[in-house]
C-alpha cells in the first residue's frame, strides 16, 4: 500500500532556492507547502542579507552623489546631512515590495505557506511550531531544506546589537557612526566597509590573511585597494584579532600584535553557519558539519536520504543568491523525474562594494598554477566615451586569453556596473568563444561595454603573430 502525504513537496525556507524550488514544483502540477519561520516570506536574502545591503548601497550612492564626485570633486554632495532615517525609508519600501511580489507569486502558483519553526519528526513528517507551541504536523513525499545561514557568532565576541554587531544587524542601525571597524576582509565585510566609506565614515578593516577577497584576480584587487586607500580607508592585513572590549561606549579591537583600533561601531564578519540547529536532523537521518552545513550530491542536490534535498547557502560553496536559485530549480526537477541540462560551467561572482567587483572564469594566478600559456588584455573605463561622459577616472576590465587557442579564459572587472558588464564575458566563456568575438562585435556607442573591444585589442597587440595572421584586426588597434 502506497503511503499518502499532505503535500508532494515541503520546502523549509522561502529564500532564493526555496522559492524557486516551490514555484518549479508547482509548475509541474505538484502540491507545495513552503514553511517560513519568520512572519514574512523572503528569508535572509530579503530581510537581512542581499536585498537590504544592496538597497543600502544604492541609497548611499544616490544620496551622496558618489557617482558624480569624480566629475565634480569629492566635496560634491547630492544631499547634505544624510541621516539613518533617509537610508531606512528606501529600505522599507524595497523590502515591502519584495515581500508583496513573493506573496503574489506563491498565490499565483497555488503554493501554500505556513509560518513557524520546522522540525523533523521522522524523514517524512515535520512539526511547525509558533510561539513555542506546535501548531500542526505536516508530511511531504519530497522535502527540500533551504534554511539558509546565520552569522557565525563566536562566544568571545561581545555582540550587543548596538556597538558590536554581526552582518544581519547592520541593516537596523539606530544612527550613522562617525567611525567603523570591520573584522574580516571577505565579501560581506568589504561590501559594508566600502558602503560606509562612501558616507565619509572613517573605516578600518582588519584581516588575518595578507590580502582581502583572495579568490579575486590580484590585479583587480590591486586596483581596488588603490581606490579605497586613496579615499582614506585603513587596512590592517596579516593582523589577527585577539579580543574585543567596550570602553566608554566604544568598541576597541585589540590585535595580536598589540595594536588597538577604537571606533563608534564594530562589525564582526567571521563567516556564516547553516541554520540547521533547530531542524531535528537526527530524526530524519541527517547530520550537519561543524558549521551547520549539509552534504549533497552536487548534480542533484540530494542528501544522504534520497527524498530529502538541500539547496542554497546551507550546503556551502558558492553561497550566491544566483546559484541558489538554480539549485532550487534543479532539485525540484530531479525530485519529480524531470531531466534538466547540466548547469553552465562558468557562473559570475558579484561583489557589491563601492566600486563593484565582478569576476567569471580563470584568474591570472590560477593560469600560472596550471601552467597555461596566457595573455591579458586591459581596458580602463576612462578609455571609453561613456567613461568620459560620466567622468570615470577609475574602473578596469581585464581579459584572460589562451595563447594557444585564443579562447577566453576569464573576465575580471572593477568599477561602475561591473556586475552587469560581466554577463557579456560569461556568455562568451560558456560558449567556448575566443577573444576575436570582442574585436569583431558591434557594441552600442557610447557604452562601457566597449571596454571589451579595447581590452581585446590590447591583448591582440601583445599576442605573438602566427603565420596567416593579418597585420591588424581593426583600423584602430589600441
Amino acid at each position: 500500500m502506497t503511503e499518502t502525504y499532505d503535500y508532494d513537496l515541503v520546502v523549509i525556507g522561502s529564500g532564493p532556492s526555496g522559492r524557486r524550488a516551490g514555484v518549479q514544483a508547482a509548475k509541474l502540477g505538484r502540491s507545495v507547502l513552503i514553511i517560513e519561520k519568520n512572519t514574512r516570506v523572503g528569508g535572509v536574502c530579503v530581510h537581512t542579507g542581499t536585498i537590504p545591503s544592496k538597497t543600502l548601497r544604492e541609497t548611499v550612492l544616490n544620496l551622496t552623489g558618489w557617482r558624480e564626485q569624480a566629475f565634480y570633486g569629492r566635496a560634491y554632495r547630492a544631499r547634505k546631512d544624510i541621516t539613518i532615517a533617509d537610508l531606512n525609508s528606501r529600505l522599507r519600501k524595497t523590502l515591502d515590495y519584495e515581500v508583496d511580489m513573493l506573496d503574489h507569486q506563491f498565490a499565483r502558483n497555488g503554493i501554500a505557506v505556513a509560518h513557524g519553526t520546522a522540525r523533523f519528526v521522522d524523514p517524512h513528517h515535520i512539526t511547525i511550531t509558533m510561539d513555542k507551541r506546535v501548531a500542526r504536523t505536516v508530511s511531504g513525499d519530497r522535502i527540500i531544506i533551504a534554511v539558509g545561514t546565520h552569522p557565525h557568532r563566536p562566544a568571545n565576541v561581545p555582540f550587543d546589537g548596538t556597538v558590536v554587531l554581526d552582518s544581519d544587524e547592520m541593516t537596523s542601525l539606530a544612527r550613522l557612526p562617525r567611525s567603523l571597524t570591520v573584522i574580516g576582509g571577505g565579501v560581506i565585510g568589504i561590501e559594508y566597509a566600502t558602503i560606509f566609506s562612501a558616507l565619509d565614515v572613517q573605516v578600518s578593516v582588519v584581516e588575518a590573511r595578507d590580502s582581502i577577497l583572495d579568490f579575486v584576480d590580484r590585479g583587480i584587487i590591486a586596483d581596488f585597494m588603490h581606490q579605497l586607500c586613496d579615499r582614506g580607508m585603513r587596512f590592517r592585513l596579516g593582523s589577527r584579532l585577539d579580543s574585543i572590549t567596550v570602553a566608554d561606549g566604544q568598541p576597541v579591537a585589540v590585535l595580536a600584535d598589540g595594536g588597538q583600533i577604537r571606533s563608534d561601531i564594530l562589525l564582526y564578519t567571521g563567516g556564516r553557519s547553516g541554520a540547521t540547529d533547530q531542524l531535528g536532523l537526527d530524526a530524519c537521518g541527517l547530520r550537519a558539519d561543524s558549521r551547520g552545513r549539509l552534504q549533497v550530491d552536487p548534480k542533484t542536490f540530494q542528501t544522504g536520504v534520497a527524498h530529502i534535498y538541500a539547496t542554497g547557502d546551507v550546503i556551502g560553496f558558492p553561497s550566491l543568491a544566483s546559484t541558489s536559485l538554480e539549485q532550487g530549480r534543479i532539485a525540484a526537477c530531479h525530485a519529480f523525474g524531470q531531466t534538466v541540462p547540466p548547469a553552465p560551467e562558468f557562473f559570475p561572482y558579484g561583489i557589491y562594494s563601492v566600486p563593484e567587483i565582478s569576476t567569471v572564469g580563470m584568474t591570472e594566478e590560477q593560469a600560472k598554477e596550471k601552467s597555461i600559456p596566457y595573455e591579458c588584455g586591459i581596458a580602463r573605463f576612462r578609455e571609453t566615451s561613456r567613461g568620459h561622459i560620466a567622468g570615470m577616472h577609475s574602473g578596469m576590465l581585464k581579459l584572460m586569453i589562451s595563447l594557444e587557442t585564443h579562447r577566453l579564459l576569464g573576465v575580471h572587472i572593477v568599477g561602475e556596473s561591473a556586475t552587469e558588464l560581466i554577463h557579456i564575458g560569461q556568455a562568451v566563456l560558456n560558449f567556448g568563444g575566443t577573444f576575436d568575438y570582442f574585436i569583431d562585435a558591434t557594441f552600442n556607442y557610447p557604452t562601457l561595454a566597449e571596454a571589451y573591444k579595447i581590452a581585446a585589442l590590447d591583448a591582440w597587440n601583445r599576442i605573438p603573430r602566427r603565420r596567416g595572421d593579418v597585420e591588424s584586426p581593426s583600423p584602430v588597434a589600441t
